[in-house]
């Protein structure tokens, strides 16, 4: 946010400003064809580790009623693994953030991909209800720390004009995962002897091929030029150079940072809150076969994958903050049909209400990198996104807690019923309204310079003689050396 503004001058510009400059609307077939092989590259390697990385979360969701049949507890017990994941994130997000952006995004990825591996693998063999919460726990620690990371290897090396369009793609990554979540537990949930477990032994597998693939790809070229920067550093070193960069960012940025994390409170309720415990829902209350539900995931996502595609592309045209007001708007529209409709066109509902929240979810990704200070961007993007998901995390346990009592009317079989429908629409009501508020009066950095530093120059100079008080001593930038000098 401006520094030399007033809050009320602030306040004054967020109407103005709520639709910056519109820009000709850019042939989205030649924005694509414009990005070069490492773009592309880039991307897929970002994609689909964020797929995955959704996959993983999504499992559980999926299998909450076996789950609960296993362990012989009720399903609100269940989500609590959902929301240790959640709880635990924004300790990844912080460390592997860190590595990230001072050791670059390479291995970072690497690490969680193997950590998403022995995890997944663990969860397909728990027995105990308390191991299962154990090891959901480690998971969450794994899960935080790939955000960042994936935003920025796809992100950051972008021309202006393919960052609307490639931030709503890699954010679909999330719906697509979920829709791979939901195929494959129809495949293999209940399809054998071992019940629920080949899900996730199966979500063990694909980790491998994507550490294959980023082992062989080189850091991204923003990632490059700050290493440069920090090298130029000289005899103060690089680790002293990057700790100066954090303090700068602070310093420049600590009441974004608070803007973030609030924001992203509200996205993560926006998209837990209307979709880990659908399927539950589905299920419990309106009695759908595993068939029925698996249909009406799919046609959810789809909604969701087009949505956050569209969306994104249209936030490059209209502008970020009022790409996602628009999206809050429609999607607290449909939310009577998304818990009310009990006939078949409750698949059409699930559409259009994922079209709007993972269309909002379209912008985020380039809202927090234009948002975020350069140096650390990996950090910012993921901590603030995961530190959301911690505010956010017992979204599904609140639902299944509050939609608990409200009972229904059991089936022919006794199984216990709820109105869950009833629980999310007055919650989305309330998540919609605030993130729309959020987004009203919060900044927007649309087509900002992505390799500008942004307080990198105050600690490695800008090759003009610039200082930084250091310690007591004055640190000064050698034009002809091009290194650090201690004067």
């Amino acid at each position: 946010m401006p520094s030399k503004m007033s809050i009320g001058e602030y306040l004054r510009t967020r109407v103005t400003t709520l639709a910056p400059r519109v820009d000709p609307a850019p042939n989205p077939i030649k924005v694509l064809a414009s990005l070069s092989r490492s773009n592309w590259l880039n991307f897929a390697v970002a994609f689909l580790g964020w797929t995955w990385d959704a996959f993983d979360f999504f499992t559980v969701s999926l299998v909450v009623t076996d789950l609960a049949k296993e362990f012989n507890k009720k399903n609100s017990d269940i989500t609590w693994g959902i929301t240790l994941v959640l709880m635990l994130r924004s300790v990844g997000a912080i460390t592997f953030g860190l590595a990230s952006d001072r050791y670059g995004r390479k291995w970072p990825y690497i690490i969680n991909n193997v950590l998403f591996i022995v995890f997944e693998l663990a969860t397909g063999f728990v027995n105990t209800y308390s191991q299962f919460l154990g090891v959901r726990a480690c998971f969450g620690i794994a899960m935080g720390g790939l955000y960042g990371n994936v935003a920025a290897t796809a992100l950051e090396d972008l021309p202006p004009a393919a960052r609307g369009i490639v931030s709503g793609m890699l954010q679909q990554g999330y719906a697509f995962g979920y829709l791979l979540a939901v195929v494959f537990a129809r495949a293999f949930v209940n399809t054998t002897s071992h019940g629920w477990r080949p899900l996730f032994w199966f979500g063990a597998c694909p980790p491998v091929l994507l550490i294959i693939f980023r082992y062989f790809l080189p850091e991204t070229e923003a990632f490059q030029r700050r290493m440069e920067l920090r090298k130029a550093g000289g005899d103060i070193g690089v680790e002293k150079v990057f700790i100066q960069e954090g303090k700068v960012a602070l310093r420049k940025y600590w009441l974004t940072l608070i803007y973030l994390v609030l924001l992203m409170a509200g996205f993560n309720f926006m998209s837990h809150g209307s979709q880990d415990l659908y399927p539950t829902m589905l299920q419990n209350q309106l009695g759908f076969g595993h068939d029925r539900v698996t249909v009406t995931q799919v046609v959810a996502n789809l909604g969701a994958i087009t949505g956050g595609t569209i969306v994104g592309y249209s936030s490059q045209i209209f502008g970020r903050r009022i790409s996602i007001i628009a999206m809050c708007i429609l999607g607290g529209a449909l939310l009577y049909p998304y818990g009310f409709l009990r006939s078949n066109g409750i698949m059409a509902a699930a559409f259009f209400e994922q079209f709007a929240v993972q269309g909002a979810w379209g912008v985020i990704p380039i809202h927090l990198m234009e948002l975020s200070p350069s140096s650390f961007r990996t950090f910012v993007v993921g901590t603030s996104y995961q530190l959301g998901n911690l505010v956010s995390s017992a979204s599904s346990t609140i639902e299944a807690t509050l939609g608990e009592k409200w009972p229904l009317p059991p089936t022919k079989d006794g199984t216990k019923r709820y109105d869950y429908g009833k629980v999310m629409v007055i919650f989305m009501g309330a998540v919609f309204a605030y993130v729309l508020l959020l987004t009203f009066i919060g900044p927007e950095r649309k087509n900002r310079d992505m390799l500008q530093e942004d307080g990198l120059e105050d600690v490695v100079g800008d090759g003009k003689g610039d200082d930084l008080e250091e310690g007591g001593e004055k640190v000064g930038f050698d034009e002809k050396e091009g290194i650090r000098q201690r004067t």
